[in-house]
């Protein structure tokens, strides 16, 4: 008999585990991969699977890993699913329980949060802030007595944790997502990695800073009322900051929608797509549009767009936020 965790490799999917963890201590197999790898149930050997066994399933969308899923529930181990994207048609079975919400404002860590009654709000907070849920973190801080200067720790630390999550191979991030989730495991709180020297929040802040300074003079393709669009070169360093650069895009410009285009090779773009912050809606449905495509409704990508297809991406987004 064997346990599971499958979990997200962003901020999301990190701190979603580690509130349960924390709360339930449980030795699993760890599953997960870069942020892009949302096809991660089907890494489950269900020949490990028994009545007994445990399989939790975090911030991954249920409808793309829905016949993984069937397969999971056939052998009749409990299954914990929660997770804030389209999940598709949901199977009603007795071994599994699934807490989905696709409230905009809301991510997987915060449906964690109010399954186990807050019990490491802190932590719920770090998540939402790196899933670019600012001003739900900022009221969740606030009403948590945190100062100004603790949210912005946190703050800090979400962002850090979710953009390790960015790049193409697990050999463009600063830790495995997996080995990270197993590092903060030591803390109860976040505070207590930011104070210690030795964590990866330090780690993580000096390679996110370099990082960020090479994206701030990225090539501007398109810049309307609508929507900003700029270009990164094909290079580690641009697809691990791709999706962070987007979520910064878009709070300077809450009004517009924001595309962050990587260069892939000579054919291919990847995509980050981020709605209107006033707005949070549609992302999803517009890369769902396209192959590779998918996301919700507030931040969404395409993995591989060709790139004669860009014109048809910009338009498309143009004309939905119009």
């Amino acid at each position: 008999m064997k346990h599971f965790d499958v979990f997200n490799g962003d901020a999301d999917g990190i701190v979603s585990l580690l509130q349960l963890r924390l709360a339930e201590p449980r030795n699993a197999e760890l599953v997960t991969g870069i942020k892009r790898d949302i096809s991660l149930v089907k890494n489950i050997d269900i020949l490990d699977l028994t009545e007994s066994s445990q399989v939790t399933i975090l911030d991954i969308s249920m409808e793309k890993n829905g016949e993984a899923l069937q397969k999971v529930l056939r052998t009749g181990a409990n299954v914990f699913y929660a997770d804030h994207h389209r999940p598709g048609d949901v199977p009603s079975r007795e071994n599994l329980e699934a807490q989905i919400d696709l409230d905009a404002n809301t991510c997987t860590a915060l449906i964690v949060d109010k399954f186990l009654c807050g019990r490491f709000r802190y932590w719920a907070i770090v998540a939402a802030y790196g899933d670019n849920l600012i001003q739900v973190a900022d009221k969740l801080a606030l009403e948590s007595g945190l100062s100004a200067v603790e949210a912005e720790k946190l703050k800090e630390l979400g962002t850090l944790i979710n953009y390790n999550g960015y790049g193409a191979a697990i050999e463009d991030l600063a830790y495995h997502p997996a080995d990270l989730f197993i590092s903060l495991l030591k803390y109860k709180s976040p505070f207590d990695c930011i104070e210690d020297q030795d964590s990866a929040y330090h780690v993580l802040k000096k390679a996110f800073a370099s990082d960020f300074n090479k994206a701030e003079s990225a090539d501007v393709l398109s810049n309307s009322e609508l929507c900003k669009a700029v270009l990164l070169e094909d290079a580690a360093w641009s697809r691990r900051i791709s999706g962070t650069f987007g979520n910064h895009l878009a709070n300077l410009s809450p009004s517009r929608a924001h595309l962050v285009v990587t260069t892939v090779d000579e054919d291919n773009y990847l995509i980050s797509l981020r709605a209107p912050l006033n707005n949070k809606i549609g992302a999803g449905d517009i890369c769902s549009r396209f192959d590779t495509g998918g996301g919700r409704a507030g931040a969404a990508g395409i993995n591989l767009l060709p790139k004669a297809q860009l014109s048809n991406l910009l338009q498309a987004v143009e004309e939905y936020y119009s």
